[in-house]
């Protein structure tokens, strides 16, 4: 067992990475990542900007969230992925193009050690906005 000297935080990995205190926005958690993953960080928030622009950027879980209604999708990097979680993806019309990443329930782990598919990320994101947009409608007529 480790405990970070600066917030006295414990973990199982000396040294695990980690971030003092809260993190508040989202460039606060890209300028806290290691240096070599900030740029692949910056570009999927870009993509994910663009497939949503209404979205509003927030942190939820501790990782940077573009909201719409709803939680649309979090992205998080790890020590040799960076994480798309997105949900439940039942009935996506792009799971063909996920066979390459590993996945689970609402994960995608895109490795850094090979290019990221950002157009993918993007298309997700668009399928969520449109789930997202059509449950609200839903429920605000169901009202």
């Amino acid at each position: 067992m480790w405990q970070c000297p600066k917030c006295e935080r414990k973990f199982k990995n000396a040294g695990q990475h980690h971030f003092c205190g809260k993190i508040s926005t989202i460039d606060e958690y890209i300028a806290d990542q290691d240096e070599s993953v900030r740029p692949l960080l910056q570009k999927i928030r870009e993509h994910i900007r663009s497939a949503a622009p209404e979205a509003i950027e927030k942190i939820s879980w501790q990782m940077p969230t573009f909201w719409q209604g709803e939680n649309l999708i979090h992205f998080a990097a790890f020590k040799k992925h960076i994480g798309i979680f997105p949900g439940d993806m039942t009935g996506a019309p792009f799971l063909d193009r996920l066979a390459a990443y590993h996945t689970s329930k609402g994960t995608i782990q895109f490795p850094l050690d090979k290019p990221l598919d950002f157009e993918l990320i993007a298309d997700i994101t668009r399928w969520r906005v449109t789930n997202a947009v059509t449950r609200n409608q839903r429920a605000g007529q169901s009202a």
